[in-house]
């Protein structure tokens, strides 16, 4: 592997969060960018949010806050204001990861710092954003998730209605949108020398991140004999998204010898590969299916005969005849034991808690060729508060003094 600069080593990053929205730079830390919290002198709390606690902090915190920089400024005091403006002068962008205008309240929303960097890409995060009616709601991350409609509340056998397993959305979604959007903007700064303010909220991540279910619904709002279901159905309506594979056979969930499989043949030429291969050419001659996008819904027969067949063999035999028999199957992984299949361990940089704290899933994409990047360790509160007023700053011993004299750091 290459020892290359990192993709985003040109790029300075002012991050002013507390909590989830911090999310939205740790890829951007990932690829090699300079993230620097600046923290209050108590510090995030995101340290002691969530389980699991690991050795007295967050694994949120370890994951979210991995390959930044911390400095704790009291930004009621004009000296920390002043250091905040001299960050920003060098700085690509800001981001205000907590409640819209928190920065403003201080001298230092995006008006103010423009005056001192023109390009300054500013981007604040919050939950419902900084227009609409819950834009002063106070929330935490789920909310996102249950107000885009990605959760159902649940019902346990005492009647009491809790919050089901799922994955979490909004936290999620927003780095992936926000992230994209901030490097648009700095491309777009470096080309014209104009920065730009950009609005975030994780309510709408979310919801842009479910858009093939929301907009399935406003399809089918319209006319019938506007919009259709599949040919394969003759063009009738199934329920939609990932609900309407429920009725699905040849595209569906079976249980192996030893756990399940995902059996994917929803083409014909697949469905066909199968056959052949398990040698019951007999259900393709009576069921061949169409060319394209047919499931076989609401076969139970063959639901019932294929049932039988996957029981037969192990998942790991089924994945290895799926290769064979060029026919897609997949394997049903939990977030527990997904650590042990083996495209997992041979993709997946997994950064050891020796070095990081807590195991994390590194970054996902790789750049060919090139050694996979490492980010340091979350920081604790203010840790690169020396080398932050030195190195990047340029301050001297007396002004580092001075400014503590006048509260700066808390």
């Amino acid at each position: 592997m290459n020892k290359t600069v990192p993709p985003l080593a040109s790029l300075r990053v002012v991050e002013s969060s507390i909590l989830g929205p911090a999310a939205i730079t740790t890829a951007l830390a990932d690829l090699g960018a300079e993230v620097i919290k600046v923290e209050t002198p108590a510090g995030d709390y995101i340290r002691e949010m969530t389980w699991p606690i690991i050795e007295g902090v967050s694994l949120m915190h370890y994951h979210l806050n991995r390959g930044k920089k911390s400095i704790a400024l009291d930004l009621k005091t004009e000296a920390a204001r002043r250091i905040y403006r001299d960050l920003v002068r060098d700085a690509d962008v800001v981001i205000e990861a907590s409640k819209p205008g928190a920065l403003a309240k201080y001298g230092l929303g995006y008006e103010d710092l423009r005056k001192i960097n023109p390009k300054i890409v500013f981007c604040t995060v919050s939950g419902y954003g900084m227009t609409g009616p819950y834009k002063d709601m106070p929330s935490h991350g789920i909310a996102y998730d249950t107000w885009s409609g990605a959760v159902k509340p649940a019902c346990d056998e005492e009647g009491f209605s809790y919050i089901p397993e799922h994955v979490g959305i909004g936290i999620n979604a927003a780095p992936l949108f926000g992230g994209l959007a901030v490097l648009a903007g700095v491309i777009r700064a470096r080309e014209t020398g104009e920065g730009c303010f950009m609005d975030l909220a994780q309510s709408d991540a979310a919801a842009a991140f479910d858009w093939y279910r929301s907009e399935s619904y406003m399809a089918y709002a319209r006319p019938e004999d506007v919009v259709t279901g599949n040919k394969s159905d003759n063009h009738v309506r199934r329920p939609v998204a990932t609900a309407g594979m429920k009725e699905g056979v040849r595209y569906q969930l079976y249980e192996s010898a030893d756990g399940h499989v995902l059996f994917m043949a929803s083409e014909q030429a697949f469905w066909k590969n199968f056959c052949f291969g398990v040698g019951r050419m007999d259900l393709f001659d009576k069921w061949p299916g169409s060319k394209y996008a047919d499931h076989a819904r609401g076969n139970r027969e063959l639901h019932a005969i294929l049932r039988d067949i996957f029981r037969t063999r192990t998942t790991k035999e089924w994945l290895a005849f799926g290769v064979e028999a060029n026919t897609p199957i997949a394997p049903v992984n939990t977030a527990q034991n997904i650590v042990d299949d083996p495209q997992f361990q041979a993709r997946f940089n997994v950064l050891p808690h020796e070095k990081h704290g807590a195991d994390m899933l590194g970054f996902p994409v790789r750049f060919v060729g090139e050694e996979a990047i490492a980010p340091s360790k979350a920081p604790t509160v203010g840790e690169h508060h020396a080398e932050v007023l030195r190195d990047i700053l340029h301050y001297d011993p007396a002004l580092v003094e001075a400014l503590r004299q006048e509260g700066a750091f808390g």
